[in-house]
Protein backbone atom coordinates (compact mmCIF):
# COMPACT_ATOMS: atom_id res chain seq x y z
CA UNK A 1 0.00 0.00 0.00
CA UNK A 2 1.62 3.17 -1.07
CA UNK A 3 2.16 5.88 1.81
CA UNK A 4 -0.45 8.56 0.87
CA UNK A 5 -2.77 5.80 1.09
CA UNK A 6 -1.25 4.51 4.66
CA UNK A 7 -1.10 7.97 6.08
CA UNK A 8 -4.67 8.77 5.03
CA UNK A 9 -5.70 5.52 7.10
CA UNK A 10 -3.93 6.78 10.00
CA UNK A 11 -5.42 10.26 10.19
CA UNK A 12 -9.03 8.10 10.35
CA UNK A 13 -8.35 6.05 12.55
CA UNK A 14 -6.76 8.88 14.96
CA UNK A 15 -10.09 10.95 14.29
CA UNK A 16 -12.06 7.57 15.26
CA UNK A 17 -10.71 6.66 18.55
CA UNK A 18 -9.70 10.08 20.08
CA UNK A 19 -12.30 12.48 18.68
CA UNK A 20 -9.12 15.07 18.45
CA UNK A 21 -9.58 18.54 18.23
CA UNK A 22 -7.15 21.54 18.46
CA UNK A 23 -7.37 24.42 20.89
CA UNK A 24 -5.48 27.36 18.97
CA UNK A 25 -3.82 30.17 20.35
CA UNK A 26 -6.10 33.77 19.83
CA UNK A 27 -3.70 33.95 16.68
CA UNK A 28 -4.30 30.58 15.22
CA UNK A 29 -2.33 28.11 13.43
CA UNK A 30 0.82 29.56 12.26
CA UNK A 31 0.98 31.27 9.01
CA UNK A 32 5.04 30.49 9.29
CA UNK A 33 7.25 27.89 9.52
CA UNK A 34 8.17 26.61 13.33
CA UNK A 35 9.25 24.06 15.39
CA UNK A 36 6.07 22.70 17.80
CA UNK A 37 7.51 21.54 21.05
CA UNK A 38 5.37 19.08 22.75
CA UNK A 39 4.89 17.02 25.89
CA UNK A 40 5.70 13.34 25.57
CA UNK A 41 3.25 10.03 27.26
CA UNK A 42 3.00 8.23 24.03
CA UNK A 43 4.64 6.91 20.88
CA UNK A 44 1.25 8.41 19.10
CA UNK A 45 2.14 11.92 20.45
CA UNK A 46 3.17 13.37 16.85
CA UNK A 47 0.48 11.57 15.40
CA UNK A 48 -2.16 13.38 17.22
CA UNK A 49 -0.31 16.81 16.15
CA UNK A 50 0.22 15.79 12.76
CA UNK A 51 -3.40 14.69 12.72
CA UNK A 52 -4.89 18.36 13.85
CA UNK A 53 -2.56 20.48 11.43
CA UNK A 54 -4.13 21.73 8.40
CA UNK A 55 -3.50 19.93 5.71
CA UNK A 56 -1.41 22.80 4.34
CA UNK A 57 1.04 22.99 7.48
CA UNK A 58 0.65 19.14 7.56
CA UNK A 59 2.44 18.77 4.44
CA UNK A 60 5.62 20.88 5.65
CA UNK A 61 5.97 19.29 9.13
CA UNK A 62 8.50 16.43 9.93
CA UNK A 63 8.23 14.86 13.30
CA UNK A 64 11.45 14.16 14.47
CA UNK A 65 11.98 10.64 16.40
CA UNK A 66 14.27 8.64 17.21
CA UNK A 67 15.94 6.45 14.58
CA UNK A 68 16.48 3.25 17.00
CA UNK A 69 12.52 2.67 17.25
CA UNK A 70 11.45 4.20 13.60
CA UNK A 71 14.69 1.76 12.20
CA UNK A 72 13.66 -1.56 14.22
CA UNK A 73 11.65 -3.23 11.39
CA UNK A 74 10.56 -2.40 7.97
CA UNK A 75 7.29 -1.81 8.85
CA UNK A 76 8.35 1.45 11.72
CA UNK A 77 10.91 1.92 8.81
CA UNK A 78 7.79 2.57 6.26
CA UNK A 79 5.92 4.43 8.69
CA UNK A 80 8.34 6.71 10.14
CA UNK A 81 10.33 7.26 6.93
CA UNK A 82 7.59 7.15 4.04
CA UNK A 83 4.00 8.27 5.83
CA UNK A 84 5.67 10.97 8.22
CA UNK A 85 9.08 11.80 6.73
CA UNK A 86 10.38 11.58 10.26
CA UNK A 87 13.89 13.45 10.57
CA UNK A 88 14.97 10.35 12.76
CA UNK A 89 18.01 10.97 15.13
CA UNK A 90 20.56 8.59 16.59
CA UNK A 91 20.08 9.29 20.05
CA UNK A 92 22.99 7.18 21.32
CA UNK A 93 25.81 9.91 21.70
CA UNK A 94 28.49 7.24 21.41
CA UNK A 95 27.29 5.33 18.37
CA UNK A 96 25.68 8.45 16.09
CA UNK A 97 27.32 9.06 13.17
CA UNK A 98 25.47 12.42 12.78
CA UNK A 99 24.78 15.67 14.54
CA UNK A 100 21.01 15.77 15.90
CA UNK A 101 20.89 19.80 15.89
CA UNK A 102 23.07 19.76 12.18
CA UNK A 103 20.19 17.55 11.02
CA UNK A 104 16.88 19.58 12.25
CA UNK A 105 18.71 22.48 11.38
CA UNK A 106 18.99 21.23 7.83
CA UNK A 107 15.64 20.26 7.90
CA UNK A 108 14.44 24.11 9.11
CA UNK A 109 16.75 24.93 5.95
CA UNK A 110 15.01 22.88 3.62
CA UNK A 111 11.43 24.45 4.51
CA UNK A 112 10.26 22.32 6.72
CA UNK A 113 8.17 22.62 10.01
CA UNK A 114 9.54 20.05 12.80
CA UNK A 115 7.46 18.06 15.66
CA UNK A 116 9.98 18.10 18.87
CA UNK A 117 9.87 16.61 22.01
CA UNK A 118 12.27 18.36 24.35
CA UNK A 119 11.81 16.12 27.48
CA UNK A 120 13.35 13.36 25.31
CA UNK A 121 11.67 10.07 26.28
CA UNK A 122 7.69 9.27 27.20
CA UNK A 123 6.95 10.26 30.46
CA UNK A 124 5.89 7.43 32.16
CA UNK A 125 5.64 9.41 36.08
CA UNK A 126 3.31 11.56 37.99
CA UNK A 127 5.24 14.84 37.14
CA UNK A 128 3.76 16.64 33.88
CA UNK A 129 6.96 17.00 32.39
CA UNK A 130 10.44 15.72 32.48
CA UNK A 131 12.89 18.29 32.21
CA UNK A 132 14.12 19.29 28.97
CA UNK A 133 17.02 18.23 27.30
CA UNK A 134 19.08 20.94 26.07
CA UNK A 135 18.99 20.04 22.25
CA UNK A 136 15.71 22.77 21.91
CA UNK A 137 18.44 25.42 22.99
CA UNK A 138 20.82 24.60 20.90
CA UNK A 139 18.25 24.31 17.81
CA UNK A 140 17.02 27.70 18.63
CA UNK A 141 20.33 28.98 19.24
CA UNK A 142 21.50 28.18 15.38
CA UNK A 143 17.96 28.76 13.98
CA UNK A 144 17.11 32.46 16.29
CA UNK A 145 15.06 33.36 13.24
CA UNK A 146 12.85 30.03 14.21
CA UNK A 147 9.83 30.60 16.16
CA UNK A 148 8.80 27.65 18.71
CA UNK A 149 5.33 27.01 19.51
CA UNK A 150 4.31 25.35 22.38
CA UNK A 151 1.93 22.12 22.40
CA UNK A 152 -0.18 20.11 24.99
CA UNK A 153 -1.62 17.10 24.31
CA UNK A 154 -4.23 15.97 26.46
CA UNK A 155 -5.34 12.15 27.49
CA UNK A 156 -3.26 10.48 24.56
CA UNK A 157 -1.54 8.04 27.57
CA UNK A 158 -4.97 7.12 28.57
CA UNK A 159 -5.62 6.16 24.76
CA UNK A 160 -3.12 3.66 24.68
CA UNK A 161 -1.68 3.25 28.13
CA UNK A 162 2.11 1.75 27.84
CA UNK A 163 2.46 -2.21 27.65
CA UNK A 164 -1.46 -2.02 25.80
CA UNK A 165 -2.39 -2.99 21.98
CA UNK A 166 -5.40 -1.79 22.02
CA UNK A 167 -6.64 1.21 22.36
CA UNK A 168 -9.17 2.88 24.27
CA UNK A 169 -11.46 5.12 22.66
CA UNK A 170 -11.61 8.89 24.86
CA UNK A 171 -11.40 12.15 23.38
CA UNK A 172 -8.50 13.91 23.10
CA UNK A 173 -6.94 17.52 22.93
CA UNK A 174 -4.07 19.23 21.20
CA UNK A 175 -3.37 22.66 22.73
CA UNK A 176 -1.19 25.17 21.17
CA UNK A 177 -0.19 28.18 22.77
CA UNK A 178 1.70 31.27 21.50
CA UNK A 179 5.28 30.94 19.91
CA UNK A 180 8.36 31.89 21.24
CA UNK A 181 11.82 33.00 20.20
CA UNK A 182 14.90 33.07 21.67
CA UNK A 183 16.00 36.16 23.31
CA UNK A 184 19.31 38.04 22.29
CA UNK A 185 21.83 36.58 24.67
CA UNK A 186 19.51 34.23 26.59
CA UNK A 187 21.77 31.59 28.01
CA UNK A 188 20.20 28.29 28.31
CA UNK A 189 18.44 27.68 31.67
CA UNK A 190 16.26 30.71 31.04
CA UNK A 191 15.67 29.49 27.83
CA UNK A 192 14.48 26.02 28.96
CA UNK A 193 12.41 27.59 31.93
CA UNK A 194 10.68 30.01 29.49
CA UNK A 195 9.71 27.15 27.39
CA UNK A 196 8.70 24.90 29.73
CA UNK A 197 6.41 27.20 31.67
CA UNK A 198 4.98 28.18 28.41
CA UNK A 199 4.45 24.34 27.62
CA UNK A 200 2.91 23.72 31.19
CA UNK A 201 0.73 26.71 31.17
CA UNK A 202 -1.36 24.70 28.10
CA UNK A 203 -1.90 21.81 30.54
CA UNK A 204 -4.71 20.62 33.03
CA UNK A 205 -2.06 20.92 35.45
CA UNK A 206 -1.53 24.81 34.96
CA UNK A 207 -1.23 26.51 38.07
CA UNK A 208 0.39 23.76 39.83
CA UNK A 209 3.75 23.60 41.08
CA UNK A 210 6.33 22.40 37.96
Amino acid sequence: MAAPAVSALILLFARAVTAVRAIWSHDGPPTRQCVYFANHSSHGDFILIWTVLPPRLRRVTRPVAGAEYWLRSWLTRFIGRDVFNAVLIERERETRTEDPIACMAQTLDGGASLILFPEGTRNQGDDPLLPFKSGIYHLARSRPDVEFVPVWISNLNRVMPKGEFVPVPLICTVSFGPPLRLRDGEAKEPFLDRARSALLSLSPHAGETP
